[in-house]
């Protein structure tokens, strides 16, 4: 029996290098990675689909936590559901439900919910904070990337006929920041 692995991130600015090391230390034989919602199923993810491929009878799929297979509760059981009724066996390293699985079992059903509270609860935690910060006074996010001067020559440029993706090239920044800029300021007239 051979374990693969495979490493499962939502954005392309996070980073699987966690989940790689512990699916080493584990022992997988190969690791599959990408970056994509765990709302995806798992015949609509690439990395996901050549890991199965690449199994054999008696391999198990590895993941560090039960959540690297769905993003909350029920799209994880969906994808346990399906990779168990395909004859797919699943083992995970880490949390509660660490440990090898053959069918969807009680532990495995909570360590999603845990996971789905514990993301619900960030978030809550991270919109209160941004909303005390705000009510303080201070500045959140990035700082914005039109400044007055360009602010100015995107709206003069645009005064004198230029489209949208002429001024962004000019100007160099994005196209919607130039569509934002110029509906601000339509809406501010």
């Amino acid at each position: 029996m051979a374990l693969v692995g495979y490493g499962r991130v939502s954005t392309d600015r996070q980073n699987t290098q966690r989940q790689r090391d512990a699916l080493n230390d584990a022992g997988c034989v190969r690791i599959f990675e990408e970056a994509i919602s765990g709302r995806t199923g798992h015949t609509d993810r690439p990395e996901l689909a050549k890991a199965l491929d690449f199994m054999r009878d008696g391999d198990m799929l590895c993941v560090q936590e039960v959540d690297r297979l769905g993003r909350n509760l029920l799209d994880g059981l969906i994808m346990l559901s399906e990779l168990f009724a395909d004859g797919y066996a699943v083992k995970v390293l880490d949390g509660i439900a660490a440990g090898e699985h053959r069918e969807r079992s009680l532990v495995l059903d909570i360590a999603l919910a845990l996971a789905e509270d514990r993301r619900r609860d960030i978030s809550r935690k991270t919109k209160n904070g941004l909303e005390a910060a705000r009510r303080s006074g201070k500045q959140l996010g990035r700082r914005p990337v039109v400044d007055d001067d360009k602010r100015r020559l995107i709206l003069a440029r645009r005064a004198e006929g230029e489209s949208i993706r002429q001024i962004a090239a000019g100007v160099k920044v994005s196209i919607g920041v130039v569509h934002k800029t110029i509906i601000a300021h339509e809406g501010a007239s």
